[in-house]
This record gives C-alpha cells, sequence and structure tokens, in this order.
C-alpha cells in the first residue's frame, strides 16, 4: 500500500516586546535565574494582570501580513493544565476567539525552474503567555539526590501561536513553511527568529494515511523543533515510525512526542489532550480587547513591503525566477543588499542576484555570519560586478577578485591592477595563443573531428592554462570552433 504523510504546524514564536504580555518585567534573553520574574509573573496573591498593547500591534501586524480576518473583538481565556514552572497553574491564552483567524502563506516547493508554488492555509493566530523552564541538571539535594530548579524568567513572556491547516505532504513542504513563515515573522519585525534561544519553536502534527484517501489518521504531536534540520528529522522518522506500526497490525494513539536528535527517533510523552482537557473559560481579570479601524489602518500603513510582493516584482521587473525571488527574499538583509548592489552597479538583475546567491552567500556560510556581518559592503561588490558585466573579468578571475576583495585587500579596480588580472580582449594575441595550443595537441584536434566533444573542452582548458585564465572565454570558444572548422 502506498501511504500520504499528513502535517500540520504549530509555531511559537516570541514578540518583540521589552516587557511580557501581561506584566512589566524584562523579556531579555539570557539573564540569571528568576530575576526577571516580577509579583505578576509569580502569581503572588493580589495581583491583576495589565495586557501588553505592544504584543497586540505585533499580533495585528502579522494578520494584516497574512491576509487573515481580524477579530475586532477577542477573547483571553484560562487554560487549566498542570504547569510547573506557571506559578498560577494555568496559561492565559486565546481560545474561542483569537485575535487572527483564516489567514494564508505561499510557499516554494522545488527547487530552480521545477519549483511550484503552492498556498499553505493558517487557521489562527492567538496571543499567549509562554512558561517557565523546569532544569534537570547539576542540582543535588544535601543528600546528593538529584533536585529539579525552576526559572520562571520565560513566564509571561509573550507569544503568538500560529496554528496552520494539515496542508502539508512532506518533510520538505513542512520546512519550506516554516521557513517561509520564519522569514515573515522576522521581515515584518515581530520576532527576531532565534530559534536556539526558544524565539521561534515548532510542534509538527503528523499522521499517516492511504493514498488517495481523504480521511485524516491518527495524528501525533512532536513537540518543540528548534532547528528546521530537526523539523524534517523529526517528521520522516515519525512517519516512517506510523506507517510501520500500521503494516504490523497495531493501532496508532494520538500522543505528545519529543524528538531526540542523538539518535533520530521520536519517543512517547504523554497522551494527547483535547481541548476540553484543558477547561478553558474566560479569564475574568482580562476585559475583551476591541480593536478599531483607525489602530489596524495605522499598523497596515507601517508595513514594509512583504516577501511575496518582492518576489512578485523581482519576477515581473527583474525578470527573475519564481526560485530565485524565493532564495533573494529569504530575509530582509538579503534582499536589502541585492537592492543595493543592484542599484549601484547597474548591471544586469540576475548577474547581481547570482552573487549575491552564490559567492557571497557561501562566504557567509563558510564563517557562520549573517548578511549583516559581510565583509563586501553593497557598494564594493558592485564595483566587482561592474568589471565581469564590462568583460575585464572572465569569471574565473572574478572569483580570484572576490576572495581578494573578501580578505580586505580593497576595491576592484585596485585589486585587478595591482594583480595584473585584467581579462585578455586582444583578438591578435587569443588567436596566437590558439594556433599554438592547437600545434602542440594534434591528438586532442583528432579527436574532437572524430565527434569527441570533450576534446574541445580539453582545448579550451589548454588555451585558458596558457592565458592564465585571463583569455575572454567567448573569444576563446569562438577561435577554436573556427579554427577546428577549417
Amino acid at each position: 500500500m502506498q501511504w500520504e504523510t499528513v502535517i500540520g504546524l504549530e509555531v511559537h514564536t516570541q514578540l518583540t516586546t521589552r516587557s511580557k504580555i501581561f506584566s512589566g518585567a524584562s523579556t531579555e534573553f539570557g539573564a540569571a535565574p528568576n530575576t526577571q520574574a516580577c509579583a505578576v509573573d509569580l502569581a503572588l496573591p493580589g495581583v491583576l494582570p495589565v495586557l501588553n498593547k505592544g504584543a497586540v500591534e505585533r499580533a495585528i501586524r502579522f494578520g494584516l501580513a497574512i491576509g487573515a480576518r481580524l477579530n475586532r473583538v477577542n477573547v483571553f481565556a484560562r487554560k487549566n493544565y498542570f504547569y510547573p514552572d506557571l506559578p498560577k497553574g494555568y496559561q492565559i491564552s486565546q481560545f474561542e476567539l483569537p485575535i487572527v483567524e483564516a489567514g494564508e502563506l505561499p510557499i516554494q516547493v522545488g527547487e530552480g525552474d521545477k519549483a511550484v508554488t503552492k498556498v499553505i492555509r493558517i487557521t489562527r493566530a492567538h496571543l499567549e503567555e509562554d512558561a517557565g523552564k523546569s532544569l534537570h541538571e547539576d542540582f543535588h539535594g544535601e543528600d546528593g539526590k538529584p533536585l529539579s530548579g525552576i526559572d520562571l524568567n520565560r513566564a509571561g513572556t509573550p507569544l503568538l501561536e500560529i496554528v496552520s491547516e494539515p496542508d502539508m505532504r512532506s518533510a520538505k513542504e513542512a520546512v519550506a513553511y516554516a521557513r517561509a513563515l520564519h522569514t515573515l515573522v522576522t521581515w515584518i519585525g515581530i520576532c527576531d527568529g532565534n530559534m536556539q534561544e526558544g524565539s521561534f519553536r515548532v510542534d509538527a502534527n503528523v499522521s499517516v494515511r492511504p493514498k488517495g484517501s481523504d480521511k485524516f489518521g491518527t495524528r501525533r504531536e512532536i513537540k518543540n523543533l528548534n532547528s528546521f534540520r530537526f523539523l524534517e528529522q523529526a517528521i520522516e522518522y515519525e512517519a516512517r515510525w506510523q506507517i510501520e506500526r500500521i503494516e504490523d497490525g497495531h493501532e496508532i494513539v494520538q500522543a505528545t512526542v519529543l524528538f531526540d536528535p542523538d539518535t533520530g527517533e521520536t519517543r512517547m510523552m504523554r497522551t494527547k489532550e483535547e481541548a476540553h482537557d484543558y477547561r478553558y473559560f474566560p479569564d475574568p481579570d482580562l476585559l475583551p480587547v476591541k480593536l478599531d479601524e483607525p489602530w489596524i489602518e495605522q499598523v497596515r500603513a507601517a508595513l514594509p513591503e512583504l516577501p511575496q510582493q518582492k518576489q512578485a516584482r523581482y519576477q515581473r521587473d527583474y525578470g527573475l525566477s519564481a526560485y530565485d525571488a524565493v532564495t533573494l527574499t529569504a530575509s530582509r538583509e538579503m534582499a536589502d543588499y541585492f537592492e543595493a548592489t543592484l542599484a549601484a552597479a547597474g548591471v544586469p538583475a540576475k548577474l547581481a542576484a547570482n552573487w549575491v546567491m552564490g559567492d557571497l552567500a557561501a562566504a557567509l556560510n563558510k564563517e557562520g555570519l549573517a548578511i549583516g556581518q559581510d565583509r563586501i559592503p553593497p557598494a564594493r561588490l558592485a564595483g566587482l560586478l561592474k568589471r565581469v558585466d564590462d568583460s575585464t573579468l572572465s569569471s574565473k578571475l572574478a572569483k580570484e577578485v572576490f576572495a581578494a576583495m573578501w580578505a580586505g585587500e580593497g576595491e576592484a579596480d585596485a585589486i585587478i591592477e595591482a594583480k595584473g588580472l585584467r581579462q585578455m580582449s586582444d583578438t591578435g594575441e587569443i588567436e596566437r595563443i590558439v594556433d599554438e595550443v592547437l600545434a602542440a595537441h594534434p591528438k586532442s584536434v583528432e579527436e574532437f573531428r572524430a565527434g569527441k566533444d570533450k576534446a574541445f573542452n580539453a582545448l579550451v582548458g589548454q588555451v585558458m592554462k596558457a592565458t592564465r585564465g585571463k583569455a575572454n572565454p567567448q573569444q576563446v570558444n569562438e577561435l577554436l570552433k573556427k579554427k577546428l572548422a577549417g
């Protein structure tokens, strides 16, 4: 039997407010345990929550960015559950009336010319508070027995939980959606996107069903995935595990599971709860939130050009492929760098795109740097691209100049002159060298005339070697073809 994987994601994004969602305590990461928990976070008697307007504004921003419906009246509820690291014993969240409902996010599935656009529906996005953190290491009592510690610094940190429909059918689609969502929330400034610090955490609901069936299987939820690589590995393992269980005659039990990166396996944490298990009811300490039109329009007016809007413009105005447009808008910083380079260089957009996505990205990845930490600002890369575009440099020589620029040796023009890297464009000189190569390699000439195309590439390589890579490759190809045809 052929099987189909069905995936929906729940993503917790920590909002970029300086204070918590219901208190004035700081949300800064990395403080000593329990130094950023005030009386409200500790749930001391008599304290009352006060809603952070900045958290609501960020939720509105997200709803507008995904074309969703904003509920003009939305309500906070108490989610009752045993939270050892939430002193209240319940979590303030939104249930029946969330702030955002019914949006969508397009993603690119596949690579290059084979990439296709798929729209993932977003069911809802609701505001809630984060829990604290239980620590189980390096704590021991006087008798030497292990103890657990509670750090309440995260308790009350504002979250926007974004819940998709089960529209994804592979781990790669789920990763593409998670990446697109990560790009969007960082692009519009509502989340810093730091997955190592827990600012962007993914829960994956995974089930399998016979291919062609429209009935959903029993899902299991994989909790707290904090990297795209782990997300892909966890979904692939879980889907295989479920298929094997079903084919062995077992039933899948709805459950919450954890992914172990060391073993590459999921393991059950607890049987899965339903909404009624949490005993939701409206929080009596918080009034319904009412959104007025002037505020919504003010937030809309402040939104930047969104990734999907830039992608459409890059394809329309620059003639770039959908894949290139998506890659260049993987972050707002990369898109800004590309546009600044293109404006300064005045070269074809495809040339600028290839260098930003290629050599620049590779250099950044090699040293673990972000686009804003690069050693070659847009204006300097533009100087290099001008010399590629006007044929001063061949592709090979341009890479050599780029490496020198990355090493801090100066501007492209200065490096070209200092190293004597200007491309040879004297047709007479190139023709002389071509004649010498043909005379020195009669066997390759015979093989080419016998129909062996590889022999031609070998001759091109010999000419480039003789000119130390400075000959214009197009001229070399044309002269070789002319000579060999004679």
